[in-house]
């Protein structure tokens, strides 16, 4: 009876509980729609890192990531990629052959990182062929074809077909260069990954330095899932102790604490926006016991012990504070679902955010543990806001109350 009672009380004066919940409603949508939208801009990063830039899983010789020498070889790349290829969690696996070199057109040239690839290999384990954008992913080219990002290519001033010489360090220590005839143009979210990162074939570049044919620097592994890296990572560390295992949380830490921070970020922003709201609904709730005094120490009068006057008081703020944060919650998760099939649009912003690696079209998203994790608190923020207005209707004095003149 409590509860249905206390449900009638909050809709007595209409039009302030309607202001109150209209507040609550506010801030919780704007707060859970907010980190909608920051939770899609990092997961869109996070999936650009893994499915274009990096991978789940990268395997080096134990000095390459220190060095970057041409030396520091994997020799038998083709026995691990196998081995590695059997295990059940991962996808696909890409060996590379890499090395730092200078690549110049007739107009300029610029320093860049060329990555040999088998192209069959490659296309499985990154999305790089999907982002060509001019030309063909080393198709078109017979001899010698080169893909370069389309930053690299305005820096060069080339096009599709246009030729560029690359000149790189032989393993004997001397100096050689190759031509090679641009098949394709790529774009990314990642102006600095366009701009430094040339693919080429990997035979061509084994033959241009003078490598083994079974010899690279890197072994890229997709997975089917995210979440099963470290494990995976274990896993190849024990059956290759003397490589260097890394996922890419380890490669990039920083990306790995923006992602686990999420969740922390989205309780502290709601936790501020509620906490606000919070006074407002004391505010109310002590006007709502100061109008009802003479009611109050009526019911207390006629054996409504004070326990019972507490809590009705407290479901009374939590109704309020309930009703306008599911209504929040639901416009946030609504506009959520739609702004993530269509977007949000911020390509007039799109050359600073590609060149932190951002994408200028954002999907927002947020998971049903976030939203469980807000209904949390504020049904916590109407209990706190309860506390006070419910210790000072339990401190009336009947008698007094009942004399008190509204």
């Amino acid at each position: 009876m409590i509860w249905s009672v206390s449900w009638r009380n909050v809709w007595r004066s209409k039009t302030r509980s309607l202001v109150i919940i209209t507040a609550i409603t506010l801030g919780v949508f704007a707060g859970v729609y907010t980190v909608a939208f920051m939770f899609g801009w990092v997961n869109q990063r996070v999936a650009s890192v893994i499915n274009t830039e990096m991978s789940h899983i990268q395997i080096h010789h134990p000095e390459y990531l220190e060095t970057y020498e041409i030396h520091d070889l994997i020799p038998n790349t083709d026995e691990i990629v196998t081995q590695i290829s059997l295990l059940e969690s991962v996808e696909a696996v890409s060996d590379r052959v890499i090395a730092n070199c200078m690549v110049a057109s007739a107009e300029t040239g610029s320093g860049v990182q060329l990555v040999g690839v088998d192209p069959e290999k490659e296309m499985l384990v990154t999305n790089i062929h999907q982002k060509v954008i001019d030309g063909e992913y080393f198709n078109g080219v017979k001899t010698n074809p080169i893909v370069i990002g389309e930053k690299l290519a305005e820096k060069l001033k080339v096009k599709v077909r246009s030729k560029v010489v690359v000149t790189i360090t032989e393993m004997d220590g001397t100096l050689t260069g190759g031509a090679f005839r641009v098949a394709g143009i790529y774009r990314t979210s990642n102006t600095s990954y366009d701009e430094m990162k040339a693919f080429v074939r990997a035979d061509d570049i084994r033959r241009l330095v003078g490598l083994d044919e079974n010899a690279g620097h890197e072994i890229a592994v997709l997975l089917n899932e995210n979440g099963t890296e470290k494990l995976i990572a274990k896993e190849i560390s024990e059956m290759h102790p003397n490589l260097q295992v890394l996922t890419w949380t380890q490669l990039l830490p920083e990306m790995e604490m923006l992602n686990e921070n999420m969740n922390l970020m989205l309780y502290i922003f709601v936790g501020i926006i509620l906490l606000a709201l919070g006074f407002g609904i004391v505010n109310t709730m002590l006007m709502v016991i100061l109008e009802r005094v003479k009611e109050l120490g009526m019911l207390m009068a006629v054996g409504m012990n004070r326990l019972r006057v507490f809590t009705m008081i407290v479901l009374e703020t939590v109704f309020l504070s309930l009703t306008g944060g599911i209504i929040g919650i639901v416009l946030a998760v609504m506009l959520t679902a739609i702004t993530g099939k269509t977007g949000i649009d911020l390509s007039l912003w799109a050359q600073g955010l590609n060149s932190f690696g951002y994408d200028s079209v954002i999907y927002p998203e947020i998971g049903f543990d976030s939203i469980v994790g807000v209904t949390i608190l504020v049904i916590i923020t109407g209990i706190i806001s309860a506390i006070y207005p419910a210790r000072k209707a339990i401190k009336l004095k009947p008698a007094e109350a009942i004399r008190i003149d509204m």
